[in-house]
């Protein structure tokens, strides 16, 4: 579905990716882990068109994309959900997700789709005259989900998606992700910095540090390393404070 190969981005005269190269499997949740500043955010928005790479390739389904802009990205199958969510605060609910339609013009199907949301997000129905800025933050990341659904997309960018949520709503909302990937069909790139849960969803995971992706594998083996558990997930039993050497290696194709 993606593929990334040797992409570098740079913000002003900093280099904030350094020769990433990933692989998203069609119909496949894959993660990218890391901490804050690690690139993961600047990954999402080279993706997705807002950021435009210097050096390096971006495919999606066979089609190169790289420097594509991003409304073009959108009618090519590709929704990004940003970190932060950024819904239109003064527009309500129904009027949030009929902007995430906006490439398309069958209103028949984009009333059914609205409908489909609501089934995911029954709040949203409840609330659906009341304005997006009002709303609490799980509701507006509900909200951002719906709308990058509007569109129809074929892989969806979720960046951060759990930031600042309870961790009952981080639950509610990981598991409605892994509904749209089985029931939508929905291939997601996700970035999160809650290594346990994302790795708990995902099929695949990398782990991206200083602008590099230093380890690659599927998640069930990344939860049960020892770097994994050490530095994202507090409990290892290694005796060392010696710093962190990832291991390069990749089990898929």
């Amino acid at each position: 579905m993606l593929e990334l190969h040797n992409l570098e981005a740079f913000y002003g005269p900093v280099m904030a990716l350094r020769g990433v190269s990933i692989e998203v499997p069609k119909g496949k949740i894959v993660t990218i882990l890391g901490a804050n500043g690690a690139g993961k955010t600047t990954l999402m928005k080279t993706i997705s068109g807002a950021l435009k790479p210097r050096k390096g390739e971006i495919w999606l389904r066979g089609n190169r994309i790289d420097g594509i802009e991003a409304d073009r990205l959108v009618r090519q199958g590709l929704a990004h959900v940003p970190e932060g969510r950024e819904v239109f605060p003064f527009l309500t609910i129904a009027e949030n997700l009929a902007m995430g339609a906006y490439i398309r013009k069958d209103k028949a199907e984009i009333a059914r789709d609205i409908e489909m949301v609501y089934t995911y997000f029954p709040i949203l129905k409840e609330r659906r005259n009341q304005s997006a800025g009002t709303m609490s933050g799980g509701q507006q990341q509900m909200l951002a989900i719906g709308r990058g659904l509007m569109s129809r997309p074929d892989l969806m960018l979720l960046d951060e998606p759990s930031l600042g949520l309870s961790p009952l709503l981080v639950q509610e909302i990981f598991a409605i992700i892994r509904r749209l990937n089985i029931e939508q069909g929905v291939t997601i790139l996700l970035v999160e910095q809650n290594a346990r849960i994302a790795l708990g969803a995902a099929d695949y995971g990398y782990v991206l540090e200083t602008g590099r992706i230093v380890m690659a594998d599927s998640a069930a083996n990344l939860i049960e390393s020892e770097d994994i558990k050490e530095f994202y997930l507090g409990q290892s039993d290694k005796k060392t404070e010696a710093p962190m050497r990832w291991k390069r290696k990749k089990t898929w194709r």
